[in-house]
C-alpha cells in the first residue's frame, strides 16, 4: 500500500481485475482482453479511453502477472534519453525476461521518439503497453499501430462507480480508525458529478472527509458537502481533444436527428465549458445544411439568435440560442441544396468541366473562329411567367440533374410551380 500522503484513488488501486469496476466489454468473463491477459502471453497493447476510467491500474496488474522488467514512463515528461535508457537494458541480465515498457500519455511522444521503440517491440525484445486518451489513429505513429491491438476504455457508469466509492468509505474508516457515515444520496451525487471517471471519485471521497468536521471520533458526510466537491467535475473537456469533437458532433446530428431534448442537452455541455464559438458555428452550418430549403427563413433567424448571443455574451447567450437550437431541432429537413452541391463538386472533381454554352458567356462579339454569329441568350424576363427554355449547363453535362427538391411542403410546392410552368 502506498504512503497515505498519495492520492486515495492510489492508495486503494485494485490488485486484480475483479476488483477493478466498469470495462466488463473487455474485462468480463470470456472477454477477449482478459483471456489475454489470463493466458501470460501478453502481445504490444495500447488502451485507448478518458481518464480515470483504469487504463493505468490495468496496466500495473498485467505487469504484475508477468516475469518481466516493468518500466514506466510518461508521455508529458519523458525524454529521449529516457527510451534509451530502457532500450539499454535490452540483452543484458536485468532484461533476461524481457522488458515491459509501460508508456502513459504516448499521444505526447512525437514521431521521432515513437520510432525509437519501433524495432525493439517488433523483434520481441519490449512490449510496449501504451495509453492515450485521444484516438490512437490519429495521434499514434501508424508503425506502432500496426504492431498492437487497441483496445478501448469506455467512461464508467455511475452505478459502478457506487461501487467503488463505498469501498472508498470502507477504506477511509478502517485507515482512520473512524466511523464514516454517507448516505445514498451522497454515493450517487458523487457518483454522478464525477462524470464516470473512477479515480475523480475517489478522490472526491477523500475530499468530502477532509470537508466534514470530526464530532466524537464520528464524520458524517452531507449531501451538501458531496455537491461543493464534485460540482462541475463531471465536465470533461479539451477543445483540443477527442470529447471536443465527440460533443460537437453529437449537437449538430442531435438536431439533423429532430431530438430538441438531446440537442439541448449537448448545448448545455458546451456552454458549461465555455465554447460559444464552436456552437454557434455549428448551428449556423445545421440550419443551411440540415433544414436549408425545408424552411428558407431558418438561416436569417438563426444568424440573429448568433449575433444576439455574441452581442450579449455568456450567460445570457444561452437564451437566444436556446431559442434557435429548438427551432432548427424541430423545424422540417431537407437537404437538397448540400447534396446537389456535393454532386455538382463530384463532377468537377472528375473533370467534367467543359465549356460555358455562348449564350451564357460575357461577351457580346464573336471570333473570326465563329462558325454561328451572336450570342444568342434568351432573357427570361421577356417571355411569360419570366421563363424560357435554354440551355445553361455545358455541353458535358447537359441534362445533368443535381437538384432533386425534398419532401416537404415548401420544395414541393416550388417544384409543383415550376412543373407546371415548364410543361405548359
Amino acid at each position: 500500500m502506498n504512503s497515505k500522503t498519495a492520492p486515495l484513488a492510489d492508495r486503494m488501486r485494485p490488485m486484480t481485475m475483479d476488483d477493478m469496476v466498469g470495462q466488463q466489454h473487455l474485462l468480463g468473463e470470456g472477454k477477449a482482453l482478459r483471456t489475454i491477459i489470463e493466458s501470460g502471453n501478453i502481445p504490444n497493447l495500447i488502451f485507448y479511453g478518458p481518464s480515470g476510467v483504469g487504463k493505468t491500474t490495468l496496466a500495473r496488474i498485467i505487469a504484475e502477472r508477468t516475469d518481466r522488467r516493468l518500466h514506466k514512463l510518461n508521455g508529458t515528461t519523458a525524454s529521449t534519453a529516457d527510451i534509451r535508457a530502457v532500450l539499454e537494458e535490452v540483452n543484458t541480465l536485468a532484461g533476461a525476461g524481457g522488458i515491459l515498457l509501460y508508456l502513459d500519455e504516448i499521444q505526447y511522444f512525437n514521431k521521432k521518439q515513437q520510432q525509437t521503440l519501433l524495432e525493439h517491440i517488433e523483434n520481441g525484445n519490449i512490449t510496449l503497453i501504451a495509453s492515450t486518451t485521444e484516438n490512437p489513429y490519429f495521434y499514434v505513429y501508424s508503425a506502432i499501430l500496426s504492431r498492437s491491438t487497441v483496445f478501448e476504455f469506455k467512461a464508467v457508469e455511475p452505478s459502478d462507480v457506487q461501487l467503488a466509492i463505498r469501498r472508498a468509505f470502507d477504506f477511509l474508516q478502517q485507515e482512520k480508525d473512524c466511523t464514516i457515515e454517507a448516505s445514498d444520496a451522497v454515493v450517487e451525487r458523487i457518483a454522478y458529478g464525477c462524470g464516470g471517471d473512477v479515480r475523480k471519485s475517489l478522490n472526491a471521497v477523500e475530499l468530502c472527509v477532509l470537508a466534514t468536521p470530526e464530532i466524537d471520533g464520528k464524520y458524517i458526510v452531507t449531501e451538501e458537502t458531496a455537491h461543493q466537491v464534485a460540482q462541475k467535475s463531471a465536465m470533461r473537456y479539451d477543445k483540443s481533444g477527442d470529447e471536443h469533437y465527440d460533443l460537437l458532433s453529437a449537437f449538430q446530428k442531435s438536431m439533423r436527428g429532430s431530438d430538441p431534448d438531446a440537442a439541448i442537452h449537448y448545448l448545455a455541455r458546451l456552454l458549461e465549458a465555455g465554447d460559444l464559438p464552436s456552437v454557434c458555428r455549428r448551428l449556423m452550418v445545421c440550419a443551411a445544411e440540415d433544414v436549408g430549403l425545408a424552411y428558407p427563413m431558418i438561416i436569417p433567424i438563426v444568424k440573429a439568435a448568433v449575433d444576439a448571443a455574441f452581442q450579449v455574451g455568456l450567460p445570457e447567450a444561452r437564451i437566444p440560442l436556446a431559442d434557435a437550437v429548438i427551432l432548427v431541432a424541430t423545424a422540417p429537413k431537407s437537404n437538397s441544396a448540400y447534396m446537389a452541391l456535393g454532386a455538382a463538386m463530384a463532377d468537377i472533381a472528375a473533370g467534367k468541366i467543359g465549356s460555358v454554352p455562348r449564350q451564357l458567356q460575357n461577351k457580346h462579339f464573336d471570333g473570326a473562329d465563329a462558325e454561328r454569329k451572336g450570342q444568342f441568350y434568351n432573357y427570361p424576363h421577356d417571355y411569360p411567367h419570366h421563363w424560357v427554355k435554354q440551355q445553361y449547363l455545358p455541353d458535358i453535362l447537359k441534362d445533368t440533374v443535381y437538384y432533386r427538391p425534398g419532401d416537404n411542403k415548401t420544395e414541393q410546392s416550388f417544384a409543383e410551380y415550376w412543373s407546371k410552368i415548364k410543361n405548359s
